[in-house]
């Protein structure tokens, strides 16, 4: 009997101990062993709590009290115990047994149910919120599972597709679910029409694969109308980025012509002070790209660099276009008013190009900006601090605007603070096959071709010429000589030139006259320089000296004609 009793405590799963009365154990079975570490050789008949320190069956024996479904630690493991009395037949406590299990793999098994749901969780919240539509269909290509952006994109909910064919949301197109499921493949990148409305749609889908079993596809739809708007958005942005920032430097000004390089060196000065600065030269000598070298060299350069063509804008605008309006200041004035560019410049630069044809109004306003560094707008009376760095460029004659009245003197000392002279092409052909070369490489990336070079007869018939519209005439007629050559020509030959008047040897034969077969071994170029010299002299004498007088004569401006009286060593 007694080993009949002792098959049994040892068969079963749950540790099982007993003391008697004194809390000497008397039965300790296999799982015990187990759980606890120690044979039951060397348990039975000893104390309870020499064995199991922290033991309570003293108390229960002490007590007479129950213990049931009880937590505690038992070394490394968690174990859940019950504990009980054994009484006689007269109710008399002779013993007590403890009867515990292990259930520290039930708790991390709770522990990875709780963090499946949370994960769970997790997924569904990201799955309903994703802007991305996603749908799921099973082995068989029946539709399981889609998400709010797949009834938005599509306009198709889920009794219209749980349950129905891959196919069913589709007007036009292949299903990519069933494509996924037949090759067991990704496919990426597929366009369709889908819902009853034929929403353009880029597909992405991924097979389901669980244990190596294919157990459905996984599909990914993006809104080609969203992408569509979302590309004329980044497109616009980067037009109005393209039109507040400078787009030259210093290092996209060809030529190495002494006076030039004067002037450069002049501009990077300007650059390092944040001094208004007048860029004076004939139209196409590059005034606007000093414009925008000296901004990039300046500290503003991660700042706005606003360009304003003054003459582009109609007199009746340009100053609500300069300095902004409040709402109501005239007619078909915007709700709540609008900045000026100088507040849109606002901590940048502002180029002013064409300063010399702005009217009287417009220039008082602006001479208010540059002395007290504030503006206000039309109609309205608040004054808005500014700190905007103004350049502006002119290749009028200021100086006799202010003697006709048309331009105001103290505006034109307030601009005048560091006048730069861009020297014209005429006086620096020695560029010219530079700036051929430069043009060159411009319009073979814009007309696609492959042309290397041009040749010295080419050059040497371009520096005959006067160029009357500088750099800009000069790469016109790069560009329309390209386009005469053939498309195998790699050399611009002079016969590819454009027919152009060569006002060089006009102007040379009406000064120089009779001198002109004495000094036949002079090149062109010096005596063109030589010719314009003589004229000068000439002029200046008739004048008396007086430059003002003399610019007039010549019709050229008088900074020209200061430019060029240090040129040729006259004054």
């Amino acid at each position: 009997m007694k080993r009949d009793i002792e098959l049994i405590l040892n068969s079963t799963h749950d540790a099982i101990m007993g003391v008697d009365a004194e809390g000497i154990i008397t039965v300790f079975n296999k799982a015990a062993e187990r759980l606890i570490g120690i044979d039951a050789e060397n348990a039975l008949g000893k104390y309870v709590t020499d064995i199991v320190k922290d033991t309570r069956l003293p108390y229960i024996l002490q007590t007479g009290d129950s213990e049931l479904n009880r937590q505690q630690d038992l070394g490394n493991i968690k174990i859940v115990t019950n504990r009980m009395p054994v009484r006689d037949k007269k109710g008399k406590i002779i013993g007590a047994v403890a009867v515990f299990r292990d259930i520290t793999e039930v708790i991390k098994l709770a522990e990875k149910i709780t963090n499946l749901k949370e994960i769970q969780s997790l997924l569904e919240a990201i799955f309903n919120a994703t802007q991305d539509a996603i749908t799921v269909v099973d082995q068989n290509g029946l539709g399981v599972l889609i998400n709010p952006a797949y009834t938005r994109i599509t306009g198709l909910s889920e009794k219209d597709v749980i349950g129905k064919p891959a196919t069913v949301d589709i007007a036009e197109g292949e299903s990519i679910h069933m494509q996924v499921i037949k090759t067991k493949t990704p496919v990426k990148g597929a366009l369709m029409k889908v819902g009853p409305a034929r929403k353009e749609v880029l597909v992405n889908a991924a097979p389901i694969i669980v244990d190596g079993d294919l157990r459905g596809s996984v599909g990914v739809i993006h809104d080609m109308s969203e992408i569509a708007k979302l590309s004329d958005e980044l497109k616009n942005a980067k037009n109005i980025i393209r039109s507040l920032e400078a787009k030259y430097t210093f290092e996209d000004i060809i030529g190495s012509d002494p006076e030039l390089l004067r002037v450069i060196d002049k501009a990077k000065k300007a650059a390092e002070i944040p001094i208004t600065v007048l860029l004076r030269g004939e139209s196409g000598t590059g005034k606007e790209i000093f414009a925008h070298s000296i901004h990039n060299a300046s500290e503003r350069k991660y700042r706005k660099f606003v360009r304003v063509n003054c003459s582009a804008i109609p007199e009746t605008l340009l100053e609500s276009e300069l300095f902004g309006y409040e709402e109501g200041a005239f007619t078909g004035a915007r709700k709540g008013g609008r900045k000026g560019l100088f507040e849109e410049a606002q901590g940048g630069t502002i180029f002013l190009d064409e300063i010399g044809g702005i009217s009287i109004g417009t220039q008082s306003k602006l001479l208010r900006v540059l002395q007290e560094k504030e503006a206000t707008r039309v109609g309205g009376t608040r004054t808005i601090s500014l700190d905007v760095r103004v350049i502006t460029a002119t290749n009028m004659d200021l100086e006799a605007g202010i003697e006709s009245g048309k331009f105001r003197a103290d505006l034109y000392y307030r601009l005048n603070v560091l006048p730069i002279e861009i020297p014209p092409l005429r006086f620096r052909k020695g560029d010219i096959y530079d700036l051929s070369t430069f043009f060159i490489k411009k319009f073979n990336q814009q007309y696609g071709r492959n042309v290397r070079d041009i040749s010295q007869e080419a050059v040497n018939k371009l520096k005959e010429y006067n160029w009357p519209g500088n750099v800009r005439e000069l790469e016109n007629i790069i560009g329309r000589a390209i386009i005469n050559m053939r498309i195998n020509d790699t050399v611009i030959q002079e016969s590819h030139l454009p027919h152009f008047e060569r006002l060089a040897g006009k102007e040379g034969s009406i000064v120089v006259n009779d001198q002109i077969n004495e000094e036949a071994s002079m090149t062109l170029e010096n005596a063109v320089e030589k010719a314009e010299k003589m004229h000068i002299e000439q002029v200046m004498k008739q004048c008396g000296d007086n430059k003002t007088k003399a610019a007039k004569v010549m019709n050229i401006s008088l900074r020209s004609l200061y430019y060029k009286l240090e040129k040729y060593d006259l004054q």
